[in-house]
């Protein structure tokens, strides 16, 4: 029987691509919440999981060869359930090439440009118009780059869903509130709105969704208004 994998976990785009892993992948988690508002990533325990005391981390009593073993960073997560797994990473060495490209895209761009984008636009106390700026067209051309690649491409990494499908989405669906469009990237829409529709992302994005400091997004609308009729 396969133990459940403890979770440490806030609900926002890094933690979610590890809930909506868990889900996709049908493992059993214990979700732990980091309240990062209040510091919680800095609590000594749990430095011991994530050094660079940052959510999400997991910890997952079935290991390598049996062991524990506790895992940081989301893309080294999502490569770790990946490989544990045998799914969403595609079944050859040139998928695999593609979904870690597509990963690192994310991890390396996406992620901190939308990220800077959230602060300065939402967020910053000051009101610094070249950052904001900056962020807000560094995070249309990645966009760009993504709606390009999806025209030629179902998914991410080509014809098959994998782990860098998820590692995107949750960023991807926060563009209202990055300041960004849909009306020139169709593709992008597309993609977003299929995988919406896929139920173990949503109830991967849904998990603690009422937790969100920013609940004014049309994804987090539809979490709350799912989990008010459950």
């Amino acid at each position: 029987m396969t133990r459940p994998i403890d979770l440490f976990y806030w609900p926002t785009p890094n933690g979610w691509k590890i809930s909506i892993a868990l889900e996709e992948m049908a493992l059993p988690y214990n979700t732990h919440l980091v309240n990062i508002g209040k510091g919680d990533q800095h609590a000594p325990d749990f430095l011991k999981i994530a050094p660079n005391n940052r959510m999400p981390a997991i910890v997952d009593p079935d290991g390598p060869d049996g062991a524990p073993v506790s895992v940081f960073e989301s893309g080294a997560i999502l490569m770790y359930l990946a490989r544990k797994t045998g799914r969403f990473y595609g079944t050859t060495d040139r998928d695999r090439i593609s979904v870690e490209e597509w990963l690192m895209w994310q991890m390396g761009g996406v992620g901190p440009m939308a990220g800077q984008a959230h602060h300065f636009l939402k967020y910053a106390k000051e009101d610094i118009a070249y950052a904001k700026a900056r962020y807000r067209d560094e995070v249309a051309r990645l966009y760009g780059v993504l709606d390009r690649r999806l025209a030629d491409n179902h998914y991410v990494a080509g014809d098959f869903y994998s782990i860098a499908d998820m590692s995107i989405w949750g960023w991807a669906s926060l563009w209202q509130g990055q300041e960004q469009s849909l009306d020139d990237k169709p593709n992008l829409d597309r993609w977003l709105h299929e995988l919406w529709d896929r139920p173990a992302l949503r109830r991967g994005r849904a998990l603690h969704a009422n937790l969100r400091a920013d609940r004014s997004d049309t994804w987090v609308q539809a979490d709350l208004s799912a989990a008010q009729q459950s």
